[in-house]
């Protein structure tokens, strides 16, 4: 882990070309079945929502963002708890803790929502 306190932002999709052609495609021709509420909120069906990265690349907030895949390869252990997908994790001295849920992110309507969550939680664990 890193020593830093930041933010990992896992998308419940896994890394590669072919699965981002796939996941693209589903959420341009049916974004009801699309399963990544996070990548729904910050990504329009083919490039990242321009709200969304201009808080990503404004906030004083370091930011990780992994595919599913990626994140389990990444912080693989056998004390790693069982995250449902999509979500975002706090990462601090502590370790990992989760900071929003699945449940949280298919609640969210708009980016400006999730902006909002994302800077209230990060005030609230500082």
């Amino acid at each position: 882990m890193q020593s830093e306190r930041a933010l990992h932002f896992v998308y419940n999709a896994d890394s590669g070309t072919l699965n981002a052609v796939k996941d693209s495609l589903r959420k341009w021709l049916s974004p009801e079945t699309y399963d990544c509420d996070l990548c729904a909120l910050t990504h329009d069906a083919f490039q990242e929502n321009k709200a969304w990265k201009a808080f990503r690349e404004s906030a004083d907030i370091p930011m990780h963002f992994h595919h599913r895949d990626e994140f389990e390869k990444t912080f693989r252990s056998k004390w790693l708890p069982k995250y449902d997908f999509p979500a975002v994790i706090l990462e601090s001295e502590h370790g990992l803790e989760l900071m929003i849920a699945a449940d949280e992110l298919k609640a969210l309507n708009e980016v400006d929502a999730l902006i909002a969550v994302v800077k209230e939680k990060w005030t609230l664990y500082s």
